[in-house]
């Protein structure tokens, strides 16, 4: 808690105070929150809706008298109110609770109106008698249950479960906690009686006592913020000083909403404070010099690396300005790879601290991020402080080269500088650069007679490239790529030469090149070259300008040799990107250009679905207005089975969603898909649908159908589950309570172990096991029988907490599921989301009995 220093991370909003509208006639005496209002209820029986910023929205006459409490629920629009109305009778009490449905209004005159109240029932009856209602709190459970529990001054807690709205409800008395000023208890209410444990004898009033969304008890002392569990009170924050809601005089009520704390005065007045942002907050720090605060702030906020590495990077610009050189470089070197590695390596240039620029330098290069300078300098700093094991150890590390954790050419050049021959020489051998090798050998050393035997070593390939390099030339065959330029004016000329070329020559070093320009060739719409000049675009190969045959002969004939060229281009789209190989011999994003310039409809969807981009498979059929050939492709692609991409039927069905026409015998086809692979859920296949105006009903009648049954099937599924497992540990924590409460009785009269009769020393375990002392050996704090057993289970919930640090796999999880919240879940279900951990619980309690 940083020694309970003072922080202004908090501001008042909307320029100080504001005052609550007087509509709001009454004396406030209860407030609620929610769903981006404020509801206050009055002494008169009034209930009044606030909008953000305390405006008056509207009001209603909730009670004939006093409201005593309410409360916004968050999972429905609704508000549950509890009041004094008027006394039908003498055996009926004036004091109900009733629900308002928000959404539904009914007119209360002729120009106002109410919202609808659902339900209303007496709180008191002849088996629940009438007190003073101290405190008031509603609980949501899987809608549409709700879960209201009602404390009394004289002690009582009644509690309604179930539908209210539908009166399936029922009184009884869970476990919760309950504080008196004299008291902290927990009651366990499935126990009929229900059972009390008294967790401490000092208690508080009700305006110092909350919960967290731990599900801990939080309670303010004047010495103290005390944490409750369920098994006894747990940590606790000591500070002085009595604790309301604030420091802050004369509140009355205190709320959260709008991403505010709202206070409302004893005069109707109002305070909304924020948090000011991080930027602020971090300044704050700073102008104090706080950078360890910042830095833990930052990390605490899940905030981003970069914005972490600024402030680190300002920890240690102040370090360096105390000359606190050491420090400052541990600050600076956790900034790799936001920080710009000039920005450090300058600051210790100036300060000619090569020690530490060394660390720094090495870092960089461990990670991957050492440019050439960045090693030039590093090796400049081994060589200046003639550190040898450091340069052996980067030099000549098993991961170094291989790694490409250094530039090669720059580590030769600079250990040949300082006269390192045999690094240099390491290197180049290591990384295959053998012309670098026999430089060293003939330059450096005059070494000719280790050149001559080095070069034998090679293979002849190698060993023909190195001694070319040296000086020797061998003859090498003319690319076609060369004479591209003989061919500017007669294009059909260049496709027969490339056709012919790439049929004799099958491993040609410019087939790339050359399946570049035939794919410009047979796709271009009128055989024209792409290097020809503007000027020269209606010359035809015998040097006219005018043809002889008629122009409709001519555009017949120019449209059969274009559906030629075009599916040739098609055949070497296919037979130049074999199955066998990653990439194609022609350049793929020139060849999507060329097949989009052209209209190419058959060479994009080719080479789309080559690349997997599936997405632009049907986006060329959605241009097309394709529709069957649309379905046929997304059956095709989007089999999830068979490698594809589901998510296509998602694509597929916004598409006609938004198509604006009548295309119900699609979408029926396309929700089959959708529903068989359970791609989206029901609610957004309406949305998605519910644009098309075209779409009716009955399109997704049966779909929905199938699904609502389906999920029905799976909540009542839960919620046997939910009960068995209940009913489980309801018996297990009978079981525990039995074994710290009661004796247990051994009566065995054999040892487990050996099954001879039992005689003294004998140890007794309270799984009931007893054994010979001399059978156990050193071995008397655990049961043999059961340890293994017990072993596992403690095995099992260290790999569930190791799990739990593992944080990039359960986000890659979150996100590559179709469900994320099943995944958050199922995390929830094996405990591996949860509360601190206090250490694994000790072996069974074992007694030794002997003489």
């Amino acid at each position: 808690m940083y020694q309970w220093r003072k922080f202004e991370f908090f501001e008042e909003k909307y320029a100080g105070k504001r005052l609550v509208p007087d509509e709001v006639a009454g004396r406030i005496e209860c407030c609620s929150s929610g769903r981006g209002k404020i509801v206050v209820g009055c002494e008169d029986g009034t209930v009044s809706l606030l909008d953000r910023g305390f405006k008056f929205s509207y009001g209603f006459q909730a009670h004939t008298s006093s409201v005593l409490f309410l409360q916004m629920l968050k999972q429905r629009n609704f508000l549950l109110t509890v009041g004094e109305d008027e006394q039908i009778s003498p055996q009926l009490s004036s004091v109900c609770l009733k629900v308002f449905d928000l959404d539904k209004t009914q007119p209360e005159g002729p120009s106002t109106s109410i919202p609808d109240c659902i339900q209303i029932l007496r709180i008191f009856t002849n088996q629940f008698p009438e007190a003073k209602i101290t405190s008031f709190l509603v609980l949501e459970e899987a809608p549409p249950i709700l879960l209201i529990a009602i404390g009394l001054d004289n002690g009582c807690i009644y509690c309604i479960q179930g539908d209210i709205a539908r009166e399936r409800i029922k009184r009884f008395m869970l476990q919760l906690f309950a504080v008196t000023p004299t008291s902290v208890s927990l009651f366990n209410l499935q126990t009929q009686p229900a059972s009390r444990q008294t967790l401490d004898q000092i208690g508080s009033d009700a305006n110092s006592v909350a919960m967290n969304d731990r599900l801990e008890l939080i309670i303010g002392r004047p010495e103290a913020v005390y944490f409750y569990e369920v098994d006894g009170r747990g940590p606790c924050w000591a500070f002085e000083g009595e604790k309301k809601f604030l420091v802050v005089k004369e509140v009355s009520h205190m709320l959260c909403e709008w991403g505010s704390i709202l206070l409302i005065m004893n005069d109707k007045s109002a305070i909304c404070i924020g948090e000011k942002d991080m930027e602020s907050k971090l300044d704050m720090l700073f102008k104090k010099n706080l950078y360890t605060v910042a830095i833990n702030l930052v990390q605490s906020q899940q905030a981003d690396a970069a914005a972490t590495a600024e402030v680190l990077r300002k920890y240690g610009d102040h370090l360096y300005s105390k000359q606190d050189f050491d420090e400052a470089m541990a600050q600076y070197i956790h900034t790799i790879g936001h920080l710009e590695p000039s920005y450090v390596i300058q600051k210790f240039l100036d300060a000619q601290r090569i020690y530490n620029l060394t660390n720094y330098l090495e870092n960089l290069h461990e990670k991957g991020l050492g440019s050439k300078d960045h090693t030039t300098l590093l090796l400049n700093c081994y060589t200046k402080l003639k550190d040898v094991d450091k340069l052996n150890v980067f030099i000549k590390s098993e991961d170094s080269v291989g790694e490409h954790k250094f530039d090669v050419e720059t580590a030769i050049r600079v250990c040949r500088a300082a006269n390192y021959h045999e690094h240099a020489m390491y290197v180049a051998k290591k990384s295959g650069r053998h012309e670098w090798y026999l430089k060293i050998l003939l330059e450096d050393l005059g070494n000719y007679e280790e050149a001559l035997q080095y070069i034998s070593s090679l293979d002849h390939g190698q060993a023909g490239v190195t001694v070319k390099e040296g000086g020797t030339y061998a003859y090498i065959l003319p690319s076609p790529v060369d004479f591209l330029n003989i061919f500017i004016h007669h294009p059909r000329s260049l496709m027969i030469f490339l056709e012919k070329y790439i049929n004799e020559v099958k491993d040609s070093p410019a087939q790339v090149e050359i399946h570049n320009t035939l794919l410009e060739l047979y796709l271009s719409s009128d055989l024209t070259f792409p290097l020809m000049s503007q000027s020269q675009a209606n010359i035809s190969e015998n040097g006219t300008s005018n043809g002889k045959l008629p122009q409709e002969h001519k555009d017949l004939k120019n449209e059969n040799d274009h559906k030629e060229r075009l599916e040739k281009g098609l055949v070497l789209l296919k037979r130049a990107w074999p199955s066998d190989q990653e990439h194609p011999l022609y350049d793929v994003d020139l060849a999507i250009i060329l097949c989009e310039m052209n209209a190419f409809k058959e060479g994009l969807l080719y080479l789309y679905e080559k690349m997997k981009l599936y997405k632009e498979v049907i986006a060329c059929y959605m241009r097309a207005h394709d529709h069957d050939g649309l379905i046929a492709c997304c059956k095709r692609l989007g089999d999830s089975g068979a490698g594809g991409d589901p998510t296509l039927w998602a694509d597929l069905l916004k598409y006609f969603g938004e198509l604006g026409e009548d295309c119900s015998k699609e979408v029926k086809e396309v929700l089959t898909y959708i529903e068989r692979d359970d791609i989206l859920p029901p609610i957004m296949v309406l949305q998605t649908l519910s644009t098309n105006p075209f779409l009716s009903l009955s399109v997704v009648k049966d779909y929905i159908s199938r699904k609502l049954e389906h999920e029905s099937k799976l909540i009542e599924e839960d919620r046997r589950m939910v009960d068995k497992y209940q009913e489980e540990t309801s018996t297990m924590r009978k079981e525990i309570q039995d074994l710290r409460t009661n004796a247990r009785i051994f009566q065995l009269s054999k040892c487990t172990a050996c099954t001879f009769t039992l005689d003294l020393p004998a140890v007794h375990f309270m799984c009931m096991h007893s054994f010979h002392q001399r059978c156990l050996g050193d071995n008397e704090k655990e049961c043999p029988e059961c340890a293994p057993e017990y072993r596992s289970v403690l095995e099992m919930k260290r790999n569930l907490e190791q799990n739990s640090k593992n944080q990039d796999q359960f986000f890659n999880q979150v996100k590559s599921s179709k469900d994320g919240f099943s995944v958050i879940a199922e995390y929830f279900g094996k405990g591996i989301i949860s509360k601190t951990s206090k250490g694994p619980a000790g072996p069974p309690n074992s007694t030794t009995t002997g003489f």
